[in-house]
């Protein structure tokens, strides 16, 4: 593209580029990349909406993407996803969640007591319009008495990812007995590329959360059910538990 066109227009058309060429275009010049792969222009990219199907394929017993238009014409229009090794050497990985264009996957969780790196996992963060991968290291897990859940989402004023890790105590065990959970809610950020604590409005140490969060207008909700202790029993009551990603 000629320089006398202004970086300004030249933003405005590639924008409107299909992914293939977004990823092709990467290698262009270091102005390029460096616009493609910012949080900005994945914020403001324009391309046709579309959904990642993961299926397991019977033919290679393998597991596989593919990238669809979110339309009636998706049939013509599937582009098969190259899954990066990073991706694809996760153990015992499982999906978080999706949000603007990312994915977010964690797993190889350290279970050897004797390792040094016990008690840590690791998450992957995984853009594949532009197949651009990082990964973090995920501290602090916790095992049996606790357990540990991770949310994921991008914070929609400052375009920066977020994954948000929670410790709750595990269900069958004595919340009564428990004074306090530790480091019961982390969040890491793309930007600083740094975990952070978070000391106030910290739910309730009774509260066991589920696996599945959804991200809405910018928060982050998770399933969970409240324990309280009642009469020699016990009274649970379904709740959702949201965070706000601009805190």
């Amino acid at each position: 593209m000629s320089d006398n066109i202004p970086f300004e227009i030249q933003t405005e058309i590639i924008e409107r580029l299909p992914v293939k060429s977004l990823i092709r275009f990467r290698s262009v010049s270091k102005t390029w990349k460096s616009l493609i792969d910012s949080s900005d222009f994945v914020a403001r990219y324009s391309g046709q909406q579309r959904l990642l199907v993961r299926y397991d394929d019977l033919l290679d017993f393998k597991q596989k993407y593919v990238s669809v238009v979110d339309d009636d014409t998706f049939p013509q229009h599937k582009v098969y996803v190259h899954v990066p090794l990073t991706v694809k050497t996760l153990k015992r990985s499982t999906t978080i969640d999706g949000s603007h264009g990312l994915l977010c996957s964690h797993g190889d969780y350290q279970l050897d007591r004797d390792s040094p790196t016990f008690g840590t996992g690791r998450a992957v963060m995984w853009n594949p319009s532009i197949r651009k991968v990082v990964s973090v290291v995920v501290p602090n897990v916790a095992y049996g008495t606790y357990e540990t859940v991770l949310g994921f989402g991008v914070c929609r004023e400052t375009n920066d990812p977020k994954i948000v890790k929670i410790i709750h105590i595990s269900n069958g065990r004595d919340v009564g007995s428990i004074t306090c959970i530790p480091r019961q809610v982390e969040v890491f950020t793309l930007s600083t590329n740094a975990w952070r604590y978070s000391y106030s409005n910290l739910p309730r140490k009774s509260i066991h959360f589920s696996y599945y969060q959804v991200v809405i207008d910018g928060f982050i909700y998770w399933l969970a059910t409240d324990r309280i202790a009642r009469d020699g029993g016990s009274i649970y009551t379904n709740l959702l538990i949201s965070f706000d990603m601009t805190t």
